[in-house]
């Protein structure tokens, strides 16, 4: 019985005051779509950086006239480098096509029948910081003549990366402060409204806990419904971003893969956090309208 007249209170509750719930449930859910945004650009940009680095190519590039046997003994020592992903040969006569599609104005002057460009290698290494060593040991090999990869580029994007994350780690934590003292300042207030009630209820004998659990239940609702409602707005606006994103930057054929919603165990944290602040910020409101009282 109890706990039935404790549900029916905070059910009452909400239907009384919901004009205030309603604006505690926007309030909250525009709170923690502000700071969803930041670890939602946070996440994206992590996991960009992440498919950049992964992304490297080191393109191996053979003497012109190397015969077939080099090029096959160089083919299978990168086959068996450990550092080696995904390896790719570019023939003489696919480089001249990809050169003639890419540079129609240069390849006019490429003499009918010869064929200047050499046999190269593309590969996809493992760790991006194991780059500089990879590179020295293919420039050993017999039969390369040039290597060409992005080690400078890389030791910028780390250093950029790096930098990122402190950033990423302070305005987090603002932000985070932020939206919990904003919820709580609107359960607050909302509470403050029901004073009387409060103190009725108190002089009556009802015990503190007994006038705690009904508000404190109804601001985990308002933190989930209001948390639930933060992660719709954030799902829209990231699909019309993306939308936008892919139409501008058409060349990237990564970046559909890079941009991600939430997952599933982050978006229920997400409502799980509303809950938390909105169940923690009604019973330190309780317990101080509750003392200013007795």
């Amino acid at each position: 019985m109890r706990v039935w007249y404790l549900v029916r209170e905070t059910l009452n509750n909400i239907r009384v005051h919901r004009g205030d719930v309603v604006i505690g449930i926007v309030t909250t859910a525009f709170a923690l779509a502000c700071f969803g945004v930041f670890l939602l650009l946070y996440l994206n940009l992590q996991h960009l950086a992440e498919n950049l680095q992964s992304g490297i190519e080191v393109i191996a590039y053979l003497e012109p006239d190397a015969s077939e046997q080099v090029v096959s003994e160089v083919h299978q020592r990168l086959r068996r480098d450990r550092a080696v992903v995904e390896v790719r040969v570019i023939s003489k006569e696919q480089a001249l096509r990809d050169f003639r599609r890419h540079f129609q104005r240069d390849a006019l002057f490429l003499e009918e029948g010869n064929n200047p460009l050499p046999v190269s290698f593309v590969m996809k290494v493992r760790s991006p910081e194991s780059v500089g060593e990879f590179v020295e040991r293919v420039k050993r090999f017999s039969g390369v003549q040039h290597v060409q990869h992005s080690q400078e580029w890389l030791d910028k994007l780390a250093i950029v990366v790096s930098h990122f994350r402190l950033g990423a780690m302070v305005i987090g934590t603002i932000l985070a402060v932020a939206t919990a003292t904003i919820i709580r300042n609107t359960v607050h207030l909302s509470l403050y409204t029901r004073r009387e009630e409060i103190e009725i209820l108190r002089l009556i004998g009802a015990t503190g806990r007994f006038i705690a659990i009904p508000h404190v239940v109804e601001g985990a609702m308002l933190g989930a419904v209001g948390g639930g409602l933060s992660l719709v707005l954030l799902k829209v606006s990231f699909e019309s971003v993306k939308s936008e994103l892919l139409q501008a930057v058409q060349w990237f054929d990564g970046l559909e893969r890079s941009l991600t919603f939430f997952p599933v165990p982050v978006s229920l944290l997400l409502v799980l956090a509303g809950m938390v602040l909105g169940c923690g910020s009604s019973l330190l409101s309780v317990r101080s309208l509750i003392n200013v009282r007795s």
